[in-house]
């Protein structure tokens, strides 16, 4: 389980697997680690595979409670999506995202594939997380693509079918927090990216907020990479953020 006292999951978004390595050691040693989860993504999978992720980020350091968020954003029939959920969970990740446009027939694929994996191996069972709206995305964005509503209502409709569908929580950007606990109660799990410390650039980032103000409206975990990782001490960036959120 991951350390809810301090929400930050650290994005490590590299394929260089030693670089990768050096970055979690950082922000994940010492008695006191700095962020509370690490999230490994598609371009790190993708290079690198299972065996990557056991280098860079090794069972002992996942076993002393630092959450494991792998960003897979899949999409595909339910057959191949629940496959892909079921190859994965002998890594024992805290987290994984599957993309909630792909409907409930894959939504409750995936959910009842990490269940009956889980089970099977004896682990825990991964929380599956929809992909809603990318943050990337504005309203002109959505247009282009045929969806004819702003990312705001388009996060609150796919969210709402998540849940339904078995799904622990969502992916959303800032600003849709408050009307997601508002609508999906207290416990569905709010992983938020497009977060920036105050004084940080936004990057390719559209709709982005500050760690306390997401934590403020009611966001679960905090997915923050650049900040942390291109700062030149990682581990006092990661510091910084958690004593900002009264964590550290």
């Amino acid at each position: 389980m991951a350390d809810r006292s301090n929400p930050v999951y650290c994005a490590v978004d590299t394929v260089d697997l030693p670089l990768a390595a050096r970055l979690i050691r950082s922000v994940t040693g010492g008695t006191c680690p700095a962020v509370g989860g690490i999230k490994l993504g598609l371009e790190f999978f993708l290079a690198h595979g299972a065996p990557g992720v056991r280098y860079a980020f090794p069972a002992p350091v996942r076993a002393t409670g630092i959450g494991f968020f792998l960003d897979l954003k899949l999409h595909d029939i339910p057959n191949t999506v629940a496959g892909g959920i079921r190859a994965v969970v002998e890594l024992e990740p805290t987290f994984i995202t599957i993309h909630t446009a792909g409907g409930p027939a894959m939504m409750r694929a995936a959910a009842e594939t990490a269940a009956a994996e889980a089970s099977r191996l004896g682990v825990a069972r991964p929380r599956l997380l929809g992909v809603t709206v990318l943050t990337s995305l504005d309203r002109a964005d959505l247009e282009a693509t045929g969806v004819a509503a702003d990312p705001s209502g388009q996060v609150l409709r796919l969210a709402a079918l998540a849940r339904r569908s078995g799904l622990d929580g969502v992916i959303c950007s800032p600003l849709e927090i408050a009307a997601l606990r508002a609508e999906c109660g207290p416990d569905f799990v709010l992983m938020v990216p497009g977060i920036r410390p105050a004084g940080s650039a936004t990057g390719d980032q559209k709709r982005v907020m500050t760690p306390g103000e997401a934590v403020r409206l009611g966001a679960h975990h905090l997915v923050i990479g650049r900040p942390i990782t291109e700062a030149s001490d990682p581990a006092a960036a990661a510091q910084a953020i958690a004593r900002e959120l009264g964590a550290g």
